[in-house]
């Protein structure tokens, strides 16, 4: 099979992928690219080397690029440098693959996942179960308030499921999402990573006051153009984190706390 998943440039792919998935993972990711050509009417089950437990990926959406990043390109192996997580808060869910990464690396650790859209909840949900009491799951989205929210329908569509966007609804519609305020979610927990990839919404966030940015030991968040890292960077500027860049993603560690960047 063509290796139109993991792309390793100087390497032997197919050994690539092994390491990347275990055997048992290969053995299933070869199947899936069988039954999508073959059968691609069902859901099919993948296992990674990475997560405890095995996971479904959806048939004809963006669940497969998602699993790619994941777990074969290992996009949050920039956090493997942090010690013994507590409590992981994981925004812009998806459908679980991340959570059950930072789950399996970090097994003492107890994650609060928020996804907005009803169909990727669901998925999160069949995904996340097996962890039973570790996971508290929010069908909601991150906002700087609590108010009522609508998805965005022009960024909707097949293929599409990752980069749900929302916006605050109008006086003359009826919210389909209630926004969770991540300060008031927060409470006076501790933080031990923050993960935030909520397709825009981080310049609603950061544009406002963020005292619970305090109680957050590692940050790590996928900024949307230019705006959001100007105002992202200002929020975070005299707040203590150490930051720098891993892929995609913007990763702050606070100066002091028991990691180190990867």
């Amino acid at each position: 099979m063509s290796c139109w998943i993991c792309r390793k440039t100087g390497s032997n792919l197919m050994s690539w992928k092994t390491r990347a998935l275990g055997n048992l993972g290969l053995v299933g990711y070869v199947n899936f690219g069988l039954r999508q050509k073959f059968r691609p009417e069902h859901d099919y089950l993948l296992r990674s080397k990475y997560a405890r437990h095995p996971f479904w990926v959806r048939r004809k959406t963006s669940d497969v690029e998602v699993f790619k990043q994941i777990f074969c390109e290992r996009e949050y192996g920039c956090l493997d440098g942090v010690e013994d997580a507590d409590l992981i808060v994981d925004c812009g869910a998806n459908v679980g693959y991340s959570a059950a990464y930072f789950l399996t690396k970090f097994p003492r650790c107890t994650l609060v996942a928020i996804e907005p859209d009803t169909d990727n909840f669901s998925a999160l949900q069949r995904n996340l179960s097996v962890y039973g009491d570790r996971v508290e799951l929010y069908n909601n989205a991150v906002w700087s308030k609590s108010t009522g929210l609508v998805m965005a329908p022009e960024f909707l569509g097949e293929g599409a499921e990752w980069a749900r966007r929302v916006r605050e609804a109008h006086a003359d519609e009826t919210p389909q999402i209630e926004a969770l305020d991540l300060g008031s979610l927060i409470g006076s927990r501790r933080v031990s990573v923050l993960k935030i990839d909520i397709e825009g919404a981080e310049a609603e966030i950061f544009s406002h006051q963020t005292p619970w940015i305090s109680r957050v030991d590692n940050l790590v968040i996928e900024l949307h153009g230019e705006k959001c890292e100007r105002i992202f960077h200002r929020a975070i500027s005299g707040t203590g984190f150490e930051v720098a860049r891993c892929g995609e993603l913007t990763v702050c560690r606070r100066l002091g706390s028991q990691s180190r960047l990867m």
